[in-house]
Parts: C-alpha cells; sequence; structure tokens
C-alpha cells in the first residue's frame, strides 16, 4: 500500500542585469517566403503534406512571414520573379521514391531580391520518417540565411502514452506528432528519459515485481537493466555528458532524490527528507538540483547544492507548483490554479529565474503538464489537455508564441525531446 501511495503522488504531482527572455515584438521586417511543389502527380498526396508540414516549421520558426498558398511548379524551371513580387525567398522542393525503401527530398532555396540560388540539397530517408526531411530542410534553410539555430525541429521525441489499465507503452515521433513509432510494449512503461544529446539511448522505468530502470538503444533495440528499487524509481535528469543520472528513489518507501553514476555505479543520496522529494532536475552547471518537495505541506519546487544540507525555496507563487524541468539559470513548473475536487483542475506552466523574483506565465488554460526545454532554452515542449483533446503544445519563448499538436489517440503520461 505505501508502494501504491507514494507512486501515486508522483503521478498527481506532475498533473497536479538579469536575463529574462524579453518577448520579440512583432515587426514588418520579417521576409516572406513561398514554397513552391515541383512533386508532381504521381506522389500528390505526399506532397501535399510534405508542404502543410514545410509551412508548419517554417512558422514555428518565427524567423518568417509564409506565403500559406500551395504553388506548384517543375523543379528545375527558372523562378518567376514577377509571379512573386511580394515574396522575398522561394523553397522548391520534389519528392521522389528510390527504390522500394526510400524517400528521396531534392529542396533549393532561392534569393528573390538578389537573384540568386542560396541553397541546394538532396535528403532521404525511409517513407515512414518523412517529416523529419522537413524539419531538415527548414533547418538547413535558417542556417543559409544566419537565423537563430531551430535544431529543435529535428529533434527526436520520446513519451509514454497510456493504452489500457496498467499497460503504456512508449513512442520516438517528431515534435508534431506526424511520425510515431512504438518502440517499447508489454506492461505499465513510464517515464523515458533520453541518455544523451544524440538521441540514441533512453532509460525508462518499467513497472514489475520492483520498479526497474532500463536503457534502451533505438537504433539497435538492446535493452539493459541499469537497477532496481522497492517503492518507486524515476530517471529525472542526465548531465550533459551522460555519466551522471537524477533519480527519485523510494527503497525505503521514502522518495527522495538521488544521483548515480554510470561510470562506477556509485548511487549518491542527495535529499533527504521525512516527507516526499521528487523530479530532480541539475541547474547551474550541475552543481545543483532543483526538485519537487512537500516541505511546506503542499508541494513546491526547491534548490539545494550538491553534497550540502541548506535547502532553498524557489517558487512563491501558489500552493501546488510541481513537475519543474531547468535550464542553465530558469526554471518551468507546472502549478495547478483551482481546487475541483470532482473534475479537472486548471494547471498553468510558469517561468521563473533562478537569480531574480522573474516569473512569466506561459498557459491560460486547460492542464498544462511535463514541461521539457529543449537545448536552445528558449523553446518549450509540454503535455497539453484540454477538455477531451490531448496533445503535445511548443511554446516560443522569446516569440510568445504557443502550438499545439493532437494526439488522436491514448492519453500521454510523460516526454522527453
Amino acid at each position: 500500500m505505501k508502494v501504491i501511495v507514494i507512486l501515486s503522488f508522483w503521478l498527481i504531482s506532475l498533473f497536479a542585469g538579469d536575463l529574462t527572455l524579453e518577448i520579440v515584438k512583432e515587426v514588418e521586417s520579417k521576409p516572406t517566403i513561398a514554397i513552391e511543389d515541383a512533386t508532381g502527380r504521381i506522389n500528390e498526396s505526399l506532397g501535399k503534406k510534405f508542404f502543410k508540414l514545410l509551412i508548419g516549421d517554417l512558422e514555428v520558426s518565427a524567423h518568417f512571414d509564409v506565403n500559406d498558398t500551395h504553388l506548384r511548379s517543375e523543379f528545375d524551371e527558372g523562378f518567376d520573379v514577377l509571379k512573386h513580387k511580394k515574396n522575398d525567398f522561394v523553397l522548391r522542393y520534389k519528392l521522389s521514391m528510390e527504390g522500394r525503401n526510400q524517400l528521396s527530398a531534392q529542396a533549393k532555396l532561392y534569393d528573390l531580391k538578389q537573384d540568386t540560388t542560396l541553397f541546394s540539397k538532396t535528403y532521404s530517408l525511409t517513407p515512414d520518417r518523412y517529416p523529419f526531411l522537413a524539419h531538415k530542410i527548414v533547418y538547413d534553410l535558417n542556417r543559409a540565411l544566419g537565423f537563430k539555430d531551430v535544431e529543435f525541429l529535428k529533434n527526436f521525441v520520446v513519451y509514454s502514452k497510456y493504452t489500457k489499465p496498467k499497460h503504456a507503452d512508449i513512442y520516438i515521433s517528431d515534435y508534431t506528432l506526424t511520425y510515431q513509432k512504438k518502440v517499447i510494449s508489454g506492461g505499465l512503461n513510464l517515464f523515458p528519459k533520453w541518455a544523451n544529446s544524440r538521441q540514441t539511448k533512453f532509460y525508462y522505468t518499467a513497472l514489475e515485481d520492483k520498479p526497474t530502470l532500463y536503457l534502451v538503444d533505438i537504433y539497435t533495440g538492446d535493452k539493459r537493466k541499469v537497477l532496481e528499487s522497492e517503492g518507486m524509481l524515476v530517471c529525472s535528469d542526465v548531465s550533459k555528458d551522460g555519466t551522471k543520472l537524477l533519480l527519485t528513489m523510494a527503497p525505503k518507501f521514502q522518495p527522495d532524490i538521488y544521483q548515480y553514476d554510470v561510470i562506477t555505479k556509485q548511487l549518491t543520496q542527495i535529499t533527504n527528507y521525512v516527507g516526499i522529494d521528487v523530479n530532480g532536475n541539475f541547474t547551474k552547471n550541475e552543481r545543483r538540483v532543483v526538485f519537487v518537495s512537500d516541505r511546506l505541506g503542499y508541494p513546491t519546487i526547491f534548490t539545494k547544492r550538491i553534497g550540502s544540507r541548506a535547502v532553498e525555496r524557489v517558487v512563491y507563487h501558489g500552493r501546488n507548483s510541481n513537475a519543474c524541468n531547468a535550464f542553465e539559470d530558469y526554471i518551468i513548473y507546472s502549478s495547478r490554479e483551482t481546487d475541483n475536487e470532482f473534475g479537472k483542475n486548471t494547471f498553468n506552466l510558469y517561468l521563473a529565474s533562478l537569480n531574480s523574483d522573474y516569473i512569466r506565465r506561459l498557459t491560460a488554460n486547460g492542464v498544462n503538464i511535463f514541461p521539457r526545454f529543449a537545448k536552445d532554452g528558449e523553446t518549450v515542449l509540454f503535455i497539453k489537455e484540454l477538455g477531451n483533446q490531448v496533445g503535445l503544445g511548443l511554446i516560443r519563448l522569446k516569440y510568445n508564441k504557443t502550438y499545439i499538436y493532437p494526439l488522436h489517440t491514448g492519453r500521454i503520461q510523460s516526454i522527453d525531446w
């Protein structure tokens, strides 16, 4: 029973001159870009889907005014400057099959003002992964124009999805959920966390006789048991070099934050509190951790230096702040805004600084949980529930833009990217 109570709190808590990421004001000077589809009639359906993905990626990059008219052309024909007199750039693409199991995408970017081709490149992947062809094209396009990096477009998302009572499978997808591939199934598989920056391996917790942490290679399929524990066991963060894990463990039915050394297999207890400490995240060059604790009688966010006994409160807003994530000197967390005993509550996301009292609300309605920073620190992915709809939300912090991508079946339990 203690195991169930502790695990239930963890799951409920997830649902339940300082840089301040100033919002970039909308200006008239953003360049306008149009897209020409040269795919042809054979792959017309796929070409239309690809066009919509390119439109979405360009809009999410926040660097362009996007002309969303579906234009057609031949790939090798010249660019009609008169037809594009209101545009600054044209992106042209052509999809074609190479053999039976390889999809090719040719793409080139043309500068209408300078009358020159800025880049021309051919990409190829298996057909089921076609969304990543679009993401790579827009990533390269932004680089060719010298705009800020949008690597998050290419990132894999790993998530756990409830499929039926006491069952959850783990999937890998792109950020739009257009591409989805099941990689772990059978039983209750929760809390996937990427093991390295290259996104070749991830950790996850399987609820077996004891909660067990596994490491999976997504390319070879190899799965290795890392450790197991009574009570609960969740990997909530991984150091940049991949050698240290922050774990929530309850070997004596008391959840605390532990650090696990992947090389030496040494386990070090970070917090030691007669209560609940969960969801540890590295911060301050991995010398400190932020975590969720009920030390005040309700969950909120604290921080402490690794090796020190002193604990500092971080968040003073609200009385139910949980599910935090950290990037350098910032944290993003989910806070319960309502107290509905018989129905769904509202959970909103907030951005806060560890160096000041700066705080910014990021969402306005629904259930917004499990926020995750991208590597750029300016983009956030989270789980969004509104009414009966569930999906992924993406926030571009500096541009004050939010995008929602629905999941059509099932319910997402946790994510990482």
